[in-house]
């Protein structure tokens, strides 16, 4: 039985590991020779600017007094250069935007492990091809194209990552730090022969990234007049470095400007998804090479921008973010970076008709480069005879094939096998599924004899369930913070607590000093997460920062949630709501809404399902009914004592699977960092750390499990059922459920959409019926064959929390039930 555990989870470690093979290796190839138009170039040199998270309306529109917020580049607009939208690709996140605008190409799918940081293979880029570039801005951007360059030609200066602070009372510093420097960097260029001789060469480039815009929408959201703010003084100081560039140069004539973004962001500060203010970027373009502004009398776009901008008069010119790349190659003249799939937009361009088709044809060889190089590595890797062209007519003759049955038992087989399977496989598409789930469920001892046995049981469930299915309703993302919520969550936890201490102490053979001692430190636990997570929320409202005693009680509840617990009394429900206890205090201090009540709403109904489970168990004639308050988690149970497999047992582990959806799905789709609000961690840090930001969100997700799972293991314990058994129906359900989404993944996308069924276009022009097209994706696929894997260590955790017995002093007492 062991030799086949064992092998089992080996298979599956296999399977889980392929999806990454087939669908999620790099795409980028190696080998192409470098392709550059022949004709001089218009410039000598180009300076990019990038405001991260910078919407295209925020930047466009005018306030509430007709008035620009970005005087001097709207005065670009109408007077000196070109201008429209950059249309970013998901992932909306600023690593994949700014691998496309410098090196063409969009998001790499094996970078799905690298989060922010850097792209998983090496790339070409603008900077790379460039003689020289100098690079000022964020230690989470600048990095990776000087890692990526060949030879020792790209120079970055960064700032602190600390300053990267949620919390901080002025983003807008960030921008500032980047425009002093710069300004710093000239001035001394002046009393360095060296330096003043390289930043006078040709093909050079300066890039400025400007992330205090992007810090202050997540901190205070677009709408804010912090973000406004940010705005004036990214043009103030735009248009200062113009300026000094025009004069250190002595107005040449040879310098290209560009000032774009790498994303947009959502109403309530988060970016990652394709909705349009994540995918809407501003582009306006100045300078050598630049077409001036173009009066018209009408333009044909489908969206109403250009009136409530006025600047319906101004020809707009729309781009893909990676067809900002070969514009500025061509304007500079290096070679178009080796990985670039962007298309050159000539509309931009003020030159010959001769330049503009040299610059398309290289344009389109470059291109055409990467095509061969990727097929004569597919051809290599290949056997011949599967080198083929995919044929269509294999579908068709595969759905003549099923047709050939006869329909009524067509139908019949794939209902009878399939419906418990397709609402949990629906269920990662639409969230509400789950709430038809539970509702079915609330209706399940009414259709059975339970509701005659235990009426107030069955009435518990009912209302447990009803309560529960509220939730998937909830919405997921764009949800404003209401600590009001929390703190109702932290209240109704008090009063639980109250009702079953009481109830405790009234039961003196089973209820000691030392577990009263326990139950009163969870007790004063959940009141610090209540005043941490209310004084929290004041102290950044008055822009105070994280006061360092919040932190350290956040940590410090954090540590001991898991330790505490197992001081506790092993008695079944005692040690269960110990357990919840424990880890309510966590998830107040993680919870910004109504989220905070969803693990006691869940714990609620895992309580009544261990009493239903011991109703049905007797009404099955099994064995006789066991007194709950008389089991203990440490009773080892002999081998002997587990049964056999009932079909009862079916439902039991189908119960167990829904649960554990409902958990992973039921306040949000945690397939995607754009599901969730950054405020959630506040309590324990503001200074941008994404994997730390990201581990504490993970242990959000994973304390509904653990309270799922200690559950079960009560069921277990009660119904005695070999936890192996169970992982034989869980196998059966969750490799049926894999092979659906296995067939539907999808390589392209945000994690938004790796996360969800709907495909997010943001292309104005394609028809909307489209948007519920079925898609499903890689993180589907990875959930369900992670079940069983994850399945293994959520029980250790479970068993661990429920039968590990710590003392705080003294030696073992004995208590006899």
């Amino acid at each position: 039985m062991l030799l086949f555990f064992t092998l089992g989870l080996l298979i599956h470690f296999v399977f889980f590991a392929s999806i990454f093979d087939i669908y999620f290796t790099s795409p980028l190839v190696h080998g192409m020779t470098p392709q550059f138009t022949p004709l001089p170039p218009p410039a000598r040199r180009l300076v990019l600017f990038v405001a991260d998270g910078l919407r295209a309306d925020a930047l466009y529109e005018l306030d509430e007094n007709g008035n620009s917020r970005a005087p001097f580049i709207r005065n670009i607009i109408m007077h000196e250069g070109s201008w429209g939208i950059s249309h970013t690709r998901v992932p909306t996140e600023s690593r994949p935007g700014h691998v496309a605008l410098i090196a063409g190409f969009y998001e790499d799918v094996s970078a799905v492990a690298k989060g922010w940081k850097e792209n998983p293979v090496e790339f070409d880029s603008l900077f790379n091809e460039s003689k020289y570039t100098w690079s000022w801005g964020s230690p989470d951007i600048l990095p990776m194209f000087a890692k990526g360059a060949s030879g020792d030609h790209v120079y970055t200066y960064s700032y602190d990552a600390k300053r990267e602070d949620f919390g901080a009372q002025d983003a807008t510093k960030l921008d500032t730090w980047v425009f002093d420097n710069v300004k710093d960097f000239f001035h001394h260029a002046r009393n360095n022969q060296s330096l003043f001789s390289k930043i006078n060469e040709e093909k050079i480039v300066f890039f400025l990234h400007l992330l205090g815009i992007d810090t202050n929408g997540h901190a205070h959201r677009p709408s804010s007049r912090d973000y406004k703010d940010n705005i004036k003084k990214v043009d103030d100081g735009v248009k200062e470095i113009v300026s000094m560039f025009n004069h250190f140069y002595g107005n040449d004539g040879k310098t290209t400007f560009i000032f774009t973004s790498d994303h947009g962001m959502t109403d309530w500060g988060s970016h990652g998804a394709g909705h349009p203010s994540e995918t809407l970027t501003p582009l306006v373009t100045w300078g050598a090479g630049i077409k001036y502004p173009q009066r018209v009398s009408a333009q044909q776009f489908d969206d109403a921008f250009l009136k409530e901008w006025r600047l319906e008069n101004w020809k707009r010119l729309d781009v893909n973010q990676a067809d900002i790349a070969p514009l500025m190659t061509s304007l500079i003249g290096v070679p178009f970076p080796l990985n670039s799939v962007g298309i050159l937009p000539v509309d931009y361009l003020n030159n010959t008709d001769l330049f503009k088709a040299e610059s398309m044809f290289t344009n389109a060889v470059q291109i055409l480069e990467q095509f061969k190089v990727k097929m004569t590595q597919k051809k290599e890797v290949t056997l011949p005879f599967l080198f083929t062209p995919f044929k269509f007519q294999v579908i068709q003759d595969l759905v003549v094939s099923v047709l050939t049955y006869p329909l009524s038992h067509f139908v019949g087989y794939l209902l009878a096998f399939t419906l418990g399977i397709e609402v949990l496989v629906l269920s990662f598409f639409y969230r509400y599924m789950l709430t038809a789930g539970l509702t079915a469920f609330a209706a399940w001892p009414f259709l059975t004899r339970l509701w005659t046995r235990a009426k107030m049981t069955s009435l518990s469930w009912t209302f447990f369930s009803l309560l529960l299915a509220v939730f998937p309703l909830m919405p997921v993302v764009g949800r404003k913070p209401d600590i009001s919520l929390v703190m109702g969550a932290g209240l109704l936890v008090l009063l639980l607590s109250l009702c079953v201490v009481t109830s405790l102490m009234k039961r003196k053979d089973s209820f000691i000093k030392e577990e009263l001692l326990v139950h009163l430190l969870q007790v004063l636990s959940t009141v610090l997460s209540m005043y941490v997570v209310y004084s929290t929320q004041s102290s950044l409202l008055r822009k105070q920062g994280l006061p360092l005693m919040n932190q350290i009680i956040s940590w410090a509840t954090l540590a001991s949630s898991l330790v505490v617990p197992l001081l506790s009394s092993p008695v079944l429900f005692q040690r269960l709501f110990s357990i919840l206890l424990s880890l309510m205090s966590t998830y107040l201090l993680l919870s910004t809404g109504y989220e905070a009540l969803f693990p006691l709403v869940l714990s609620c109904l895992m309580f009544v399902w261990i009493n239903i489970e011991q109703e049905t168990l007797q009404q099955s004639g099994v064995c006789c009914k066991q007194k709950l308050t008389s089991i203990q988690f440490s009773y080892n149970t002999d081998i002997t004592q587990f049964r056999q497999l009932y079909l009862d047992d079916i439902r039991r582990a189908f119960f167990l699977v829904f649960f554990l959806v409902t958990a992973f799905f039921g306040t949000g789709n945690i397939a995607s960092i754009n599901s969730f609000d950054l405020a959630s961690v506040y309590c324990f840090l503001t200074v941008f750390s994404p994997f730390m930001m990201g581990a504490l969100m993970m242990w959000k997700i994973l304390i509904p499990f653990v309270l799922v799972m200690c559950a079960f293991e009560a069921v277990q314990l009660t119904t005695q059922l070999s936890s192996k058994s169970l992982f034989l129906i869980v196998l059966v359900i969750s490799d049926i459920m894999a092979l659906h989404f296995f067939f539907l993944v999808k390589d392209y996308g945000s994690w938004l959409d790796i996360g969800t069924r709907l495909w997010m276009l943001s292309d104005p022009g394609l028809d909307l019926n489209l948007l519920h097209a079925i898609r499903a994706c890689i993180s589907h696929y990875v959930i369900v064959m992670s079940m069983t894997i994850f399945l293994v260590f959520l029980n250790g955790l479970a068993q661990l929390l429920t039968t590990k017995k710590l003392r705080l002093c003294g030696k073992p007492k004995s208590h006899f039930m």
